[in-house]
């Protein structure tokens, strides 16, 4: 077979592959608008309202692993007390800080020694003192040995519990003040739902008061400004879809709320999983799927929570070279349950989609831009031909993020000022010239770290809110 076969079947492939893309992507649009049209009807004002008037209410234990957190620890925790949702507790995990996040603590919230008497049916690292604040009853603070990772202080959060529920957040991260009353809400609809996830937003450029979002607005820098159309595109497309066909298969783990008991059932956040959340997620599927229980994992299309984005370049590649060694790693732990009708629409139709777009999707986009370049350069593909495939592929890609920044403009309608707006709307397109395809080179690159075995977290710069 000659090199020019070769490379124009090649070439069809990676056409192929961008076309199944995209009409996924548009089809998940169409199933989101769908599942955030019958959500508005049902979820209105009044439905979250009744959460907090109920006689018994469950009890959330909010638990907030922080590994030298010093810097938002404080506004974190006084917007966790400010919540509408009285039934809860705030149980903070000092995971061995280096920094002075438990002294901040301690000083912030008065701490004084109190031991706590629970069943630990998690095993952690040591736990080195347990704390209450005399300012704030409901206010619980573990120091412990670090054990390297989210996902040990996650389960000592979890041990020390007292909610039926528990809502595992990262310390960057501002909760909405309904979170909890809208989280609720999928339990006491359907008893059999045992987690619930949300949509996570970006704080970077909002206007912060009080330890709120007042007024959410576009960051100066472009890095964020491409992240925010990122994160619509991810929760409110792929997820949305997901969830309209109780297939969802991440928890993100700035918002992820459990039902208590069904995840100690199945073992805890697994310590040497480097994706946790999607971890624990998939264990959940898999185990009452298996058992033939009735099982769901819900998911609330509107902003609960706003975090952090990193806006320099060595922050971001540490952070998605993580989540890809992650996520290849979890792929290989539950590759059984890829195309396995037993495990239902997560077998059959979402495994096997992330399997190709998430899994394998960056190295064929790589390797489609540089053969196709070579062919180009060397004569073999026409440059008319070379130049239509990559504004077909820009197109198409800005097509399906302004797809989801139309449907978070109906779900949140936070970014209304006509300047913010535009921005986001050329960030939906310029994301893919250049952003877009940084992104699939850094999947190559945690690929080879997870071939080889490279772990740890890399750089991760924090900023004051």
């Amino acid at each position: 077979m000659s090199l020019t076969v070769i490379i124009a079947v090649f070439a069809a492939l990676v056409t192929a592959y961008f076309v199944l893309w995209n009409v996924c992507q548009i089809t998940m649009g169409v199933v989101g608008a769908w599942f955030v049209w019958r959500y508005q009807r049902r979820r209105n004002i009044r439905s979250r309202a009744l959460v907090t008037r109920l006689a018994a209410p469950p009890l959330v234990s909010v638990v907030v692993p922080a590994h030298n957190e010093s810097l938002t620890i404080v506004e974190s925790i006084r917007a966790l007390l400010a919540l509408d949702y009285e039934a809860r507790e705030i149980v903070v995990v000092n995971d061995g800080s280096s920094d002075d996040t438990l002294l901040v603590l301690q000083q912030t919230f008065r701490l004084v020694p109190a031991p706590l008497a629970f069943d630990q049916p998690l095993k952690t690292a040591a736990v080195r003192g347990h704390y209450r604040s005399m300012t704030e009853p409901d206010l619980v603070v573990i120091d412990k040995v670090s054990a390297g990772c989210k996902a040990d202080a996650s389960n000592a959060g979890i041990n020390a519990a007292s909610g039926t529920l528990v809502l595992i957040i990262d310390a960057d991260t501002m909760l909405e003040p309904d979170a909890l009353s809208r989280g609720v809400l999928p339990f006491l609809e359907d008893p059999t739902t045992v987690a619930a996830g949300g949509y996570v937003a970006i704080a970077n450029g909002s206007r912060i008061e009080g330890n709120r979002v007042i007024d959410a607005g576009m960051p100066r820098s472009w890095l964020a400004r491409f992240q925010i159309v990122e994160y619509m595109r991810s929760f409110l497309l792929f997820r949305l879809a997901c969830a309209s066909q109780n297939a969802v298969t991440i928890v993100s783990g700035a918002f992820g709320l459990f039902r208590r008991d069904a995840v100690i059932g199945v073992g805890g956040f697994s310590d040497n999983a480097i994706g946790e959340d999607m971890d624990l997620t998939l264990r959940l599927q898999r185990h009452f799927r298996a058992q033939r229980q009735p099982a769901r994992i819900a998911f609330v299309p509107v902003p609960v929570c706003w975090t952090q984005a990193p806006e320099d370049l060595p922050s971001l590649r540490g952070q998605r070279c993580r989540w890809r060694r992650g996520l290849l790693q979890t792929l290989w732990r539950y590759r059984r349950v890829v195309a396995n009708p037993r495990y239902g629409a997560v077998g059959m139709v979402v495994m096997p989609l992330t399997t190709l777009f998430e899994g394998v999707g960056p190295l064929i986009e790589v390797a489609g831009y540089f053969v196709t370049t070579i062919a180009a350069l060397i004569g073999i593909l026409n440059w008319s031909h070379y130049r239509i495939l990559l504004g077909i592929s820009v197109l198409f890609g800005a097509a399906t993020t302004l797809l989801a920044v139309l449907l978070s403009d109906l779900t949140a309608r936070r970014y209304l000022r006509g300047r913010d707006l535009a921005l986001l709307c050329a960030a939906a397109v310029l994301e893919n010239v250049g952003y877009r395809q940084l992104n699939s080179w850094w999947g190559c690159v945690g690929t080879f770290q997870a071939l080889t075995g490279k772990g740890g977290w890399g750089p991760m710069k924090r900023r004051e809110f």
